[in-house]
Parts: C-alpha cells; structure tokens; sequence
C-alpha cells in the first residue's frame, strides 16, 4: 500500500504523505517509502529541492503510528534503533521545506524540523504532546525544538503537551513563513524552485554552515564557513556567478 505520492515539477519534487485514515501516522513503512523515493533523489544533479507535505488539507502529520508500537517492549525498541531511520531523512543534502497545513504533532512536528524550511498556514498548529502517552519525544522532538525555539518555550511545549499555533510558531522561530491555506504549497513551491536555480554546490554548503551554527560555537562555527566559503572558489558556479553579476546578466548555474 502506498503510504506517499509524489510530483516532479523541473527541478522541484513534491512528496505527499498518504495515510489519510489515521492523519498520516508516521509508520515504519511510510519511512521505508519516503527513503526509497529521496536517497535516489539526493544523488540526483537535476533535483534541487524537495517539498513535503499533507495529502489532506487538514493535517501534515498527526504524529507516529501509535498502534504499531503500542506494544512493543522496552528491548525490542532499543534492538530495533526504533526512529533511528529519521536521522536519515534528516541527512539528506537536498534541501527540504515542509509546506504545512493543519495538525503537525508529535512526529510530525519533528519531521517539519527536520526540514531546512517551514512553511505553514495560518491553520497549522504544532507540538509535542508525546507526555500524555507517558513517553516523550523520540525522533529529536527535545533536541531540535530547543535550539529552535529556546530552553524555556520547548519546556513548556514537552512538558505540558500543549500546541501553538502558525504565528506563535512564527515568532519563536519555529516556522520560516506564515500564509493563508490555500497559499501554503504555491509558497513552498516558489520557495523551491528559487532554491534550485542556484549552485547546487554552494546551496549544499550554505545548508551545512547554517546546521553547524547549531552544533559548535562562534569561533569554530566562522572558521568553519569561512572555510566552506574560500572552497567555493574552486567552483564554476562562482566564476558564474560572479562574471554574470560584473557582466550584468542572470547566472546559469551548472552545480559544478
């Protein structure tokens, strides 16, 4: 049973989670099926970004498929690296964006984290609500909602289970953009597809320095870009870039 669907629009594919009849739960088999689909993708020059989201206006995803592992034990989750896998998806190199309309809890929200981009409607409500099952999160819900959005607001997301809305979410820098509904997909579309007219080196590389900032400190961190950043020069892309911009023309980037 296909758990997603996907489009492909030029250099932007969109996926869509397809689990309708239980608000596209995140099971074991809709990751199998979203990383059969994106690591050949990442290998991909012609693919510039990917685009997730909900195949239903109402929800992204409500979170993880709580009857598949209702009854496992505590050894079989630890046997089997349960959500492991995620980090995966979180490792691609394309960039992605979450285009998110409706309910993003739970996993769900963590898997709009996982995404370079958030971009939500104004009916988008985001959690962790994974303490009122007794458990809490596990596919980096505490980790990256913190670096995201601060100590003292992911305490009181994690610990009381609430939600927040689109602008909430917004202001606490959670989400990327906020717009109306029935904007959401056209956004992240829009959004895609600028991403993938550039150098699909220096994307990458602006992708890896913005995730380093969260992983070391100032020093190291500009030491680091300014690193990446002299590597570039290595790059047709930059020659292009650059002549263009002194020859007064749009670039034609190759990604080499």
């Amino acid at each position: 049973m296909n758990t997603l669907t996907t489009q492909r629009d030029g250099h932007v594919v969109t996926v869509r989670l397809h689990r309708p009849h239980v608000r596209n739960a995140l099971s074991s088999e809709l990751l199998a099926e979203l990383l059969g689909v994106l690591r050949p993708l990442d290998d991909d020059p012609t693919v510039g970004c990917v685009v997730v989201t909900g195949s239903e206006p109402g929800v992204f995803a409500a979170g993880a498929d709580i009857r598949e592992m209702a009854g496992k034990t505590a050894a079989e989750m630890a046997a089997e690296d349960y959500f492991g896998a995620w980090e995966t998806f979180a490792d691609l190199r394309t960039p992605k964006i979450a285009a998110v309309r409706g309910y993003a809890l739970g996993g769900g929200c963590e898997l709009a984290m996982m995404c370079d981009l958030v971009i939500a409607g104004e009916s988008a409500v985001f959690g962790q609500p994974e303490i009122r099952l007794g458990v809490i999160p596990g596919i980096g819900g505490t980790q990256r909602l913190t670096r995201l959005v601060g100590r003292a607001k992911a305490m009181d997301l994690v610990l009381t289970g609430r939600t927040m809305d689109a602008r909430e979410a917004e202001s606490c820098g959670l989400v990327s953009r906020v717009v109306p509904d029935d904007q959401v997909l056209a956004e992240a579309l829009d959004a895609a597809a600028t991403i993938a007219g550039y150098g699909r080196t220096a994307v990458r590389a602006a992708r890896e320095c913005v995730d380093r900032a969260l992983e070391t400190g100032l020093r190291d961190g500009i030491r680091y870009e300014r690193r990446v950043f002299h590597a570039l020069f290595a790059t047709e892309d930059q020659k292009e870039g650059m002549t263009a911009f002194l020859e007064k023309r749009p670039p034609r980037f190759r990604g080499r």
